[in-house]
């Protein structure tokens, strides 16, 4: 007869990772509530939000084998109960030190054993019996007999609880006997087990349970503290938390609330258990590598599609073209999902400077509130994750240098309570992200000497508002008289330009002296494919992305001969500069009689990148030129095209800032290159026009 099989416990990692995972998001959701609760600390709904949080942790920290994470979750749980029963109040110090303990609970999901984890997990418990007045419990804290966290009082309530686990709860890793001894810290608990479940022998099957419990618990809490134990396992088990008969009082009316509540609940699940019900989940933790790995291979089939319609094209078969074609609005379907699976809301991103803006407030003395505007504005994951640094150097920079002291600001006639904000919105196939400021703004002045003091410029040198705010960006440029431990080495914004450079973006500083700046990044909403406008030049092809494109023109010799040789045409009355892509790239081939001018959006205005032909749209996979390219700023990348050649992937904004330098560096030459010519002409067109 064969053995029944023993289930080996080959998923203890996998459990503890889902568990890590868990614990970091309640610790965002923590730290957020921890933040507002010091803006609104009479807030009574915020006090049970962060005991709830810290009590999810302490318990499933528990069940899942951290048992030094629960006993120090353990004290600060016991810290917000005192504030919960009013003995405590809410202050400064509470938030900053729980702040500190979050950062620590951090660490300790990590496992990282030593000394240095050991004396910082006892400084920051003895500071919480400093405050609280309770001594701090060791290992036997988390299971102590009879804790008492009072949320009704301190009459004694009796709950009956039946709790019969669903098919997969061990399979998930959960130990019932882990969430009875949670029970027992609530207060006294019986508990009876029923086994009418159990099969015959031969049909068991060991890694289910089918034992189901009938408990009464007595002890000074609410239904929802009693519900907080089971809050991993509620969504794969049958669960009843009732009122116990003889519990007189107000009990008696939460029964009849919750008899009421569970006729509807039986009724409207046709009296099955609930884990039988269809699994009825919103959303599935995919690992970020498996889907990365999911859009490269996306991108791989767009690349096979491509040559499939190239295929189909140079042949004269009807059967192929049909199924190219059906293929193609398949592959398009495809890629559109790929790319809107792989697009999260920034803001996540915003919630976490809360924390950075309460740590640097309380360090440098001032007083700065920080608010949020666009913040379920959606863009690539990629983006988002390359997205924290540029923020941060940008609020640093804000809090140090931007944002006055208090008194000053009183002086001014300002709010004592200085504001950054932080705001994002779709423009095109692009995401605005805005960091600006309500302090003294930036010293123009200031600048231009630093700058001709280190040699960036000469003193001579005439610079236009924006190009002097963009000497800010220079490596190891730096205002500050002195260095500090938030700025002043001149680094934080280089490491922005450089940042927001590889994301393929670009950076707008904008400053009113006394008022304050702003700083708006301009970035794709996505790294991976995109739409394109495939044109060529001679022998080469160059992909424009079709989103920045507005419209193509034709360029005829006449064309030239009315606009004096220079690089600028007339559309519908509206002087635009256009870049020959030809020139720009130095392509030695004869100029076709009648070329083709496609008209952009920049930063700067309307331009125009005058090309060959253009010979469709086409969808392109991005694809890395390597380190070897990384200083081609007018190249964002390249694609492999359906006939196996490659073609670059332009940069249009990039490409108009190249021949805005070459117009600075040209301008007191006798003689400028055309395109710059066309830039200066233009510009000054537009000067023209609006002093009209």
């Amino acid at each position: 007869m064969r053995g029944i099989p023993v289930p080996a416990i080959s998923n203890a990692d996998q459990f503890k990772q889902s568990f890590r995972e868990e614990a970091r998001e309640i610790l965002v959701d923590l730290e957020a509530a921890l933040l507002e609760l010091n803006e609104n600390r009479g807030d009574r709904e915020l006090v049970g939000r962060v005991f709830r949080a810290l009590h999810t942790i302490k318990g499933s920290g528990s069940m899942f084998g951290f048992e030094g994470l629960a006993v120090f979750t353990h004290n600060l749980e016991n810290a917000f109960d005192e504030v919960r029963n009013g003995r405590l109040e809410v202050g400064s110090e509470l938030i900053d030190l729980t702040l500190s303990a979050l950062d620590q609970i951090r660490a300790m999901l990590e496992e990282r054993d030593g000394e240095a984890e050991a004396a910082a997990c006892a400084e920051i418990l003895a500071k919480v019996r400093k405050l609280t007045g309770i001594a701090v419990h060791g290992a036997a804290a988390a299971k102590p007999a009879k804790a008492v966290p009072a949320a009704v009082g301190c009459r004694i309530r009796q709950w009956a609880i039946h709790f019969a686990p669903g098919p997969d709860l061990l399979l998930n890793g959960a130990n019932p006997l882990l969430l009875f001894g949670e029970l027992r810290q609530l207060g006294g608990l019986s508990v009876k087990a029923s086994m009418e479940m159990i099969p015959p022998l031969a049909e068991l099957d060991p890694e289910r349970c089918y034992v189901s419990w009938e408990m009464v618990l007595a002890a000074p809490v609410d239904r929802d503290a009693v519900r907080d134990v089971f809050i991993f396992v509620e969504d794969s088990c049958e669960l009843r938390i009732e009122p116990a008969a003889g519990d007189a009082g107000q009990a008696a009316e939460d029964s009849d609330a919750a008899a009421r509540a569970l006729g509807e609940h039986r009724a409207a699940s046709g009296g099955r258990r609930t884990y039988d019900k269809p699994d009825a989940a919103s959303s599935l933790r995919v690992p970020a590598a498996k889907l990365d790995q999911f859009v490269d291979l996306v991108g791989e089939l767009v690349t096979v599609q491509a040559r499939l319609a190239e295929l189909a094209a140079r042949r004269d078969d009807l059967e192929i073209a049909e199924v190219s074609e059906e293929i193609e609005r398949l592959t398009s379907s495809l890629r559109e999902n790929s790319m809107n699976i792989r697009m999260l809301p920034i803001r996540a991103t915003f919630e976490k400077f809360r924390r950075l803006v309460h740590d640097l407030a309380r360090d440098l003395g001032k007083d700065v509130e920080l608010t949020m505007d666009g913040a379920e504005t959606e863009l690539d994951k990629t983006v988002i994750e390359q997205l924290g640094d540029p923020l941060m150097h940008l609020i640093r920079n804000s809090m140090d240098h931007g944002i006055e002291p208090a008194e000053l600001r009183r002086t001014r006639g300002k709010r004592s309570t200085a504001t950054i904000h932080l705001s994002a919105r779709h423009s095109g196939a692009s995401v605005l992200i805005g960091v600006s400021d309500d302090g003294g703004g930036i010293d123009a002045e200031a600048v231009r000497g630093r700058a001709i003091e280190r040699g960036l410029v000469s003193s001579d040198a005439q610079l236009s508002e924006a190009e002097t705010f963009a000497l800010i960006f220079q490596p190891g440029f730096s205002t500050a008289k002195q260095i500090t431990d938030v700025s002043g080495r001149g680094v934080g914004m280089d490491v922005v330009r450089q940042r927001v450079e590889s994301l393929r973006g670009t950076i707008d500083v904008a400053s009113r002296p006394g008022l304050g700046t702003g700083v708006t990044l301009r970035l794709p909403l996505t790294l991976a494919i995109i739409d394109g406008l495939l044109v060529s030049v001679a022998d080469a092809c160059f992909v424009l992305p079709l989103a920045s494109t507005l419209e193509c023109i034709e360029l005829s010799a006449a064309d030239i001969e009315r606009a004096n040789g220079k690089h600028v045409a007339n559309v519908r009355g509206e002087i635009v500069p256009y870049i020959r892509l030809r020139e720009h790239f130095n392509v030695r081939s004869p100029r076709p009689e009648l070329e083709q001018i496609m008209i952009v959006e920049s930063g700067e205005g309307r331009f125009g990148f005058a090309v060959d032909r253009v010979l469709g749209n086409c969808q392109t996979v991005i694809k890395s030129l390597g380190r070897v390219y990384r200083h081609v700023r007018a190249v964002s990348g390249a694609t492999i095209l359906g006939d196996g050649r490659v073609a670059l992937i332009l940069d249009p904004e990039r490409l108009v800032q190249d021949a805005l330098r070459a117009q600075l560096q040209n301008r007191s030459a006798r003689a400028s290159p055309p395109a710059a010519r066309s830039v200066e002409a233009a510009a000054a067109g537009r000067r023209i026009a609006a002093s009209c």
